[in-house]
């Protein structure tokens, strides 16, 4: 029993000090913790040096080799996998394709803003309706609020590409197009100007932006020659014009330089020019007393809504006495609401504007949908908001994806000739960017009614001048 004492003893001291020798190598980890430089900088590298640590002694030799295979062909494979699934995922069915629009929906120009909004929602759901495109992919319209503001409508254009539009459709104001197109530019993103008519927004050498309108040199011009062309046909004679004119914004400048350049190699005189602000302007009839004084034979007007609705009255006020007044790129003479708003004074009225083919039946039963949903006549430039959507469409069809860079390059080649604007001719675009046959209309308020008059090929009636309602 001794003897079994002592040998108890014995263990008993040997595993004390075993013990102690297991307990020693644990304060090493203490003495140098791994969490001491990462706890500095948590969010750079967390998991990178607990990673390595433990792995440098017990594994480096067995994980060298393995280590370099395995992360070279996964790193390879997946991303061949990942770039074939980002390539379908486009294509896939049922995934929507977003369409941005930036107008004034609020402010002195949401009439047509409102309008043009709504027309490329209508446009969106009757493509939706006849099965979409590419199999049968739906639009997905993303609405946005210019405010007027060229600063607004830059800032909408890059949320609307953040939120993933694969085009834009804009933005009825040159000021705010001309923001808009440098940000499809650098974004890559192809954007349709419904309206705005600056020369200068595509003489930037851009390649993501198309103008489905006339732009000022062609709205200049045409509208000076086909005044000389309709002062032949009904035997008036020109010799002088007065021009009233938007001259804050760029968009009635630019035209009245056009419109001047091609005056004089015509033989006119523009005799004044009057520049106004169209948002504030409030009376005219100091400077129509004035023009009326120098005797021209025809006023000219270059604006938007309110201020030739006051052109209109304050001449009638001071009896102007003229031949004619003559719209070019007015955004009044050629509007419905003209005729509600003037009653007889409308009469006679001129425009030669951007206007839809009154010649053609399709266009006419887009109209009359139009007023059937909204509820009133759709205006020209939302005929050119909803032309502007069923192009982007055809483009994703001929480009057979949804890519915004594979959309610009269709838009690019495209011929669309199921178009509903009185072109001579399929749409197509030059390297500007520009519609190479678009062209204005001439319109005339006749017995209460906007009537194409000229040229004679989309005309609907004779074009009457003299004309002026007042002087009847």
């Amino acid at each position: 029993m001794r003897d079994f004492g002592k040998v108890f003893v014995l263990l008993l001291v040997l595993l004390l000090t075993l013990a102690a020798c297991v307990d020693q190598p644990a304060e090493e980890p203490t003495e140098a913790p791994a969490p001491a430089e990462p706890t500095e900088e948590p969010a750079e590298e967390p998991a990178e040096e607990p990673a390595e640590e433990p792995t440098e002694e017990p594994v480096e030799e067995p994980t060298e080799e393995p280590a370099e295979e395995p992360t070279e062909e996964p790193a390879e494979e997946p991303t061949e996998e990942a770039t074939e699934e980002a390539a379908e995922e486009p294509a896939a069915e049922g995934e929507p394709i977003l369409i941005g629009g930036i107008h004034p929906l609020t402010g002195a120009l949401a009439g047509d803003g409102i309008q043009m909004d709504n027309a490329i929602q209508m446009a969106i759901a009757e493509i939706n309706e006849a099965g979409g495109v590419l199999g049968g992919r739906q639009f997905e319209y993303l609405s946005s609020d210019s405010t007027g503001s060229a600063e607004v409508g830059q800032t909408e254009a890059e949320r609307l590409i953040q939120e993933g539009a694969a085009a834009l459709i804009c933005c009825f104001q040159s000021a705010v197009t001309a923001n808009v197109a440098a940000i499809a530019e650098r974004e890559q993103v192809p954007l349709v100007i419904d309206v705005a008519v600056a020369d200068a927004i595509l003489q930037q050498g851009y390649t993501y932006t198309f103008r489905l309108q006339p732009n000022a040199t062609v709205m200049g011009v045409r509208g000076a020659d086909f005044l000389q062309a309709i002062a032949e046909a009904t035997g008036a004679e020109i010799n002088t014009i007065a021009y009233f004119y938007d001259g804050t914004t760029g968009f009635g400048d630019s035209v009245r330089q056009a419109f001047a350049t091609r005056a004089a190699e015509l033989g006119w005189e523009i005799v004044d020019e009057v520049g106004y602000d169209p948002f504030g302007v409030t009376d005219l009839t100091t400077e129509m007393t004035r023009v009326n004084g120098l005797a021209p034979d025809i006023v000219v007007v270059t604006g938007y809504y309110n201020d030739g609705l006051l052109v209109a009255r304050n001449a009638e006020e001071v009896g102007l006495d003229v031949q004619a007044i003559y719209g070019v790129a007015q955004g009044t003479y050629d509007v419905p609401q003209f005729v509600t708003d003037a009653g007889d004074l409308a009469q006679c009225f001129f425009d030669s504007n951007y206007h839809w083919d009154a010649s053609n039946a399709e266009a006419q039963a887009v109209r009359d949908s139009f007023q059937e949903q909204y509820g009133e006549e759709m205006r020209t430039a939302a005929v050119l908001a909803y032309e502007s959507m069923r192009l982007v469409a055809a483009a994703v069809e001929e480009a057979g994806s949804a890519d915004p860079v594979a959309i610009r390059d269709a838009i690019s080649g495209i011929s669309y000739e199921d178009h509903l604007l009185p072109y001579e001719g399929p749409i197509e675009f030059d390297e500007a960017g520009e519609t190479i046959v678009a062209a204005p209309v001439v319109m005339q308020v006749q017995d209460g009614a906007i009537y194409q008059v000229w040229p004679p090929d989309v005309a609907e009636r004779e074009p009457i001048m003299p004309c002026v309602s007042w002087q009847e």
